[in-house]
């Protein structure tokens, strides 16, 4: 007993030594390594029985450029941290003599699931407890798996899941990597900066290369503590070697941040933009928290940097973020900053300061550049998205030019896929429906309804499939609707975007256009960053957003802006379209709130 109740005040590199006096000598071998700055340390080396780790080379260093089973293992649990759990894709820059990384040795994943609720001790046990609970266990082999898994859901002691180490230590001679990384995983998610220093070294020496997602978690736990410049060079190491993560990178911006180096936060900042990896809103708004109250124009130009990079990329800051622009605006000494939040008129005036917004639409020029570059570099060139035929698509351009100008061009089978109880329409478009809405004809008959109204002119893109009766899509309703618009149906296969984006340029300035759809492919495929700038500024002043409500019983038709939605500035003024909550994903959706700040 006197071990376990020990190791509550030992750090793990002591538990190690401790360890070693139970394990057979042919199965270990004591070793000492001079660590920098720090005592010297007597080492096991562990043999592993992890296929991924490899020999020690004290001469070589590297990372596992992919997320390996361990990672993955972890990231399942709830106590694991959002932020370190994402994985971001790097690029690789090592050669192959570092080692392959070869697969993780582990049970399968659906026997995995089946105990996910094994419950860990309240308190440290012996090996002889833990024997017994691994013995009576259904699945044994992936026991200590399973069991640091709810040590980190359940967020345990320390000395809980040093004695399992112990245990696992006695009776196989080694620690497996994984097994280490979730230890680590639980030493950062409660801030054991110790430990995290010692599995540190140990893993370095043990192992010849670390995974990303162990980088990762190092430099997480240590960038949260008093020794975060050690994770600068934990990032310095990884450099070397491939692209950090973005994690890896936002945790030593924050530790920047918070220790007011905000000029070291900056460059690790404009670094991750040149090797195009994405910050997210939670690490720019973190540059707004800490630059709070601060001085100095080289940091207001940086911060003002951060709101063209929203402009340029058509981010919408959520309410927490705005609200740390505003205070930030509010905080800056010497300057009458004052924010307010507000709802733009519809044409395009601010009700706080009066300032007319930019308008949403191109010059003439910029149109027929953008249009010309759309039908050759998306519609005609190797565009990768679009699944159809030559001979399809210019049937549906002899059909198109027959028939144009078109007013509103339709994706009917896009629209088609939402499903509300009612079908609502905003502003100057036709009034509220109370049609019930049962299936997909439906719900594209009140669409076309909908707009159909004021003589516009209609084009709906569909399928073939819809011309066949059927529940879905009954003759007469087809014919009721055909009645109202002009169809195409494009093969069953065929991607309808380009159909879209061709009939809709080609019919003038003035047509718009009905999808969910944001079109990212599409613009991806403009070849310079300007053409991609006014193709989205086009998108957002011609696309007619549908969406459920939140109830799920009707159908919003929010219209195209005559404004553009985007951060602007004229100087002494500024105005950030705002949404309610964060998104993680990208959407189509203009936000309808705005927050304007203006100089006194």
């Amino acid at each position: 007993m006197a071990l376990f109740s020990q190791t509550s005040h030992w750090g793990f590199q002591a538990l190690l030594r401790k360890c070693h006096m139970f394990w057979p000598v042919s199965r270990c071998l004591a070793a000492s390594f001079s660590i920098p700055t720090r005592e010297k340390i007597n080492y096991f080396s562990f043999m592993t029985s992890s296929s991924t780790a490899l020999p020690v080379d004290p001469k070589e260093t590297g990372v596992l450029p992919t997320e390996k089973r361990s990672e993955i293992d972890c990231k399942e649990e709830k106590g694991w941290d959002e932020e370190t759990k994402e994985i971001p894709e790097g690029k690789h820059h090592f050669s192959s003599s570092v080692g392959a990384a070869k697969k993780w040795s582990m049970s399968p994943v659906v026997s995995r699931h089946k105990f996910t609720n094994v419950q860990p001790p309240e308190k440290p046990l012996q090996s002889e407890e833990w024997n017994r609970l691994r013995e009576n266990f259904q699945l044994p082999e992936i026991f200590e798996e399973l069991m640091l898994n709810s040590m980190i859901r359940c967020n345990s002691p320390i000395d809980v899941a040093k004695s399992l180490l112990t245990h696992v230590a006695k009776r196989n001679g080694d620690i497996a990597y994984n097994v280490l990384v979730k230890y680590l995983t639980l030493c950062v998610q409660q801030g054991q900066v110790s430990e995290i220093r010692d599995v540190y070294d140990i893993m370095k020496v043990r192992f010849k290369i670390l995974e990303i997602g162990a980088y990762n978690l190092f430099i997480k736990g240590l960038s949260n503590s008093d020794q975060w410049r050690m994770a600068l060079t934990l990032l310095e190491e990884v450099k070397k070697i491939m692209i950090p993560s973005r994690t890896s990178y936002e945790s030593c911006i924050k530790a920047a941040s918070c220790h007011q180096e905000m000029k070291l936060a900056f460059e690790l900042y404009h670094e991750m933009l040149t090797k195009d990896v994405v910050p997210t809103l939670d690490v720019l708004q973190s540059f707004f928290d800490f630059g709070k109250g601060m001085k100095g124009a080289e940091l207001q130009k940086e911060l003002f940097g951060i709101l063209l990079y929203l402009r340029e990329n058509q981010i919408y800051p959520h309410e927490t973020f705005m609200r740390s622009i505003k205070l930030w605006f509010e905080s800056i000494p010497g300057r009458s900053w004052r924010g307010h939040l507000t709802n733009i008129k519809d044409s395009g005036q601010c009700p706080v300061c009066n300032h007319q917004l930019e308008d949403s639409n191109l010059t003439e020029e910029e149109y027929n550049n953008l249009s010309e570059r759309i039908i050759r570099d998306v519609i005609h060139g190797t565009d990768t998205f679009r699944k159809t035929s030559p001979q399809e698509f210019e049937a549906f351009q002899t059909f198109v030019e027959n028939r144009l100008p078109f007013d509103i061009v339709i994706d009917g089978l896009n629209v088609s896929h939402i499903k509300p109880r009612r079908m609502h329409c905003e502003n100057h478009l036709p009034v509220y429906l109370v049609a019930s809405v049962l299936d997909k004809k439906e719900t594209l008959l009140d669409a076309i309804n909908c707009l159909a109204k004021d003589n516009v002119r209609l084009l709906v893109l569909g399928r073939k499939h819809m011309m066949i009766n059927s529940s879905n899509w009954k003759r007469e309703i087809m014919k009721e609707m055909q009645n109202k618009a002009d169809f195409f149906f494009a093969e069953n296969i065929s991607d309808d975007d380009a159909f879209l984006l061709y009939a809709t340029l080609r019919s003038g300035k003035h047509c718009k256009f009905v999808t969910r759809d944001f079109l990212r492919d599409h613009k991806a495929c403009l070849s310079d960053s300007l053409t991609r700038h006014l193709f989205r500024k086009w998108q957002r002043g011609h696309q007619i957003v549908l969406s459920s409500s939140g109830d799920g019983k009707r159908i919003n038709f929010l219209p195209a802006f005559q404004y553009d939605c985007v951060v602007q500035t004229t100087g002494d003024t500024w105005h950030i379209p705002y949404k309610d909550v964060f998104e993680e994903k990208y959407s189509y959706q203009v936000p309808r709130k705005w927050l304007c700040i203006q100089q006194k």
